[in-house]
């Protein structure tokens, strides 16, 4: 809704959250689901809910009713990660925790989303239960793939044994490895070379075990053998994730063979037989997905091809045409003859129109380069937001990486930092600001010393700030910025 810019629908929303939500009740949910959906739908509102023109309660982002909710939601998930393995069961009962017949068997899926939603709920709470499990779940991932550097797509949670060996969900937890953070700046530089490792890692297998032709076929984990030659719908997210990791031409290739399949059929089958290049029998159905005008937004981010524009436009004639109906859009159970099931699913709202609106909208809040930003104060200090680079979650809802740094308890992060815009645009300012940190022993150490801290000039603060030139670019005068604590970006005077 704030991306369409229909606050009012926001604000009368977040209102029927506050006054109906219980998540004390005797129900079996999906721990994946509920994660990707209500966590991480609620943590995106949280964060977006001032920019929407919610009134916010004093120390927010660290505070507040729909942050809360969340907490109290995905407590309600830790009982599922209690396993010999640390991956997750997949349902939990709300109130009663892990019912004793509960399978064992979960799938890859849903055991590397957790890091994105778990990840920001511990930074902004301060509790790091969350992040602890979620962390812990992808290193077991990790350490059971195979020789070749292939994951299962359903495990067991005790013996970790193979049932259907294939590539799809072992890429789905690359983009949540690629997209956390960590606790401390050092210990975030150790992190990104290690998941940047991995996800380069897991890239090699794929490419060397299930590509075909620009194509991406289901194999054994052991062998690399061909199981089945076939494309799932889901996969078609996979050249959007291969655009963020800057291998755009292959990206372009195996989307143009998916966008193939949706000229021929007005959407994606659920499967598609690539030898036979038609659907699978009982997969014939498409209900809405998005993953492919995911792929063709981040794409056309990227490159700027009208082609992705195409895809698009036909996407919107597509639904517009068979799945219209009085009531909303429904999903079409058959491509071959366009026979529409009575449902819609929710993905079809969270995702698909977002995707579609986002691609045709060059200039939505959610694609900020950085020359835009909000100035918040929080018990903690002061804290940029809304500054981009936000992260989509499995359920697309956008996550303000920024917002990870407003809520740092530990004193050594603590940083007292002046205006930096001021700075930035200003060397006629004379006025200095001492910048300190204090030690892991709690010392504060002189900012004198270049390799503690740095000097800055600052003048009279402001709450928002604008500027022609994006804050990821070099101006003129020489400097060196660092994305920091806080969520700031600091100026060294060199």
């Amino acid at each position: 809704l704030q991306i369409l810019g229909n606050v009012s629908e926001f604000q009368r929303v977040v209102n029927v959250l506050q006054e109906g939500v219980d998540f004390d009740i005797d129900v079996n949910a999906s721990v994946f689901e509920t994660n990707i959906r209500v966590v991480g739908g609620l943590l995106s509102a949280h964060l977006l809910s001032k920019k929407a023109g919610v009134a916010v309660e004093a120390g927010w982002p660290c505070s507040g009713p729909l942050l809360r909710m969340a907490e109290e939601a995905a407590r309600k998930l830790l009982p599922a990660f209690q396993t010999p393995t640390g991956m997750p069961y997949g349902t939990v009962n709300l109130l009663h925790g892990v019912n004793p017949g509960e399978t064992p068997v979960t799938c890859t899926a849903g055991i590397g989303t957790f890091i994105v939603e778990f990840a920001t709920l511990s930074h902004l709470t301060g509790d790091p239960v969350f992040e602890d499990v979620a962390r812990k779940a992808l290193k077991a991932l990790w350490k059971n793939r195979s020789d070749i550097g292939l994951v299962s797509e359903y495990w067991t949670l005790n013996l970790l044994a193979c049932f259907l060996c294939s590539f799809v969900d072992a890429i789905l937890s690359i983009k949540k490895h690629k997209q956390s953070g960590d606790r401390t700046r050092e210990i975030t530089t150790v992190l990104i070379t290690v998941m940047k490792s991995r996800v380069g890692q897991y890239d090699k297998a794929i490419k060397n075990y299930t590509k075909f032709d620009d194509w991406y076929l289901w194999v054994q984990m052991y062998k690399g053998t061909v199981s089945m030659p076939v494309f799932q719908s889901l996969e078609a997210y996979w050249p959007g994730l291969q655009s963020l990791i800057g291998d755009v031409d292959n990206a372009m290739r195996t989307f143009l063979n998916y966008y193939t399949v949706w000229k021929q059929f007005g959407g994606l089958p659920e499967f598609y037989n690539i030898p036979q290049g038609y659907t699978v029998d009982k997969r014939e159905g498409y209900p809405l997905r998005p993953e492919l005008i995911e792929s063709a937004m981040y794409l056309y981010r990227a490159t700027r091809d009208p082609t992705l524009l195409e895809l698009g436009r036909d996407a919107v004639e597509s639904i517009e045409k068979i799945s219209k109906v009085d009531c909303g859009f429904a999903t079409i159970k058959d491509l071959r003859d366009h026979r529409l099931d009575n449902r819609m699913e929710s993905f079809f709202l969270a995702e698909t129109v977002k995707y579609l609106y986002l691609l045709f909208d060059p200039d939505n809040f959610i694609h900020n380069d950085g020359s835009v930003f909000d100035v918040v104060i929080t018990p903690y200090g002061e804290c940029v937001l809304n500054a981009g680079g936000y992260v989509f979650n499995t359920e697309a809802h956008p996550i303000d990486p920024a917002a990870l740094h407003c809520c740092r308890k530990r004193k050594e992060e603590q940083w007292e930092v002046e205006d930096l815009m001021q700075e930035f645009y200003s060397l006629k300012k004379n006025k200095k600001f001492t910048l300190k940190r204090a030690s892991d022993h709690g010392e504060e150490e002189s900012a004198k010393d270049p390799k503690d801290a740095s000097s800055e000039r600052g003048g009279e603060k402001r709450n928002s700030k604008k500027s022609s030139h994006s804050l990821l670019s070099c101006p003129s005068q020489s400097f060196n910025s660092k994305l920091a604590v806080l969520g700031q970006v600091f100026l060294d005077n060199t």
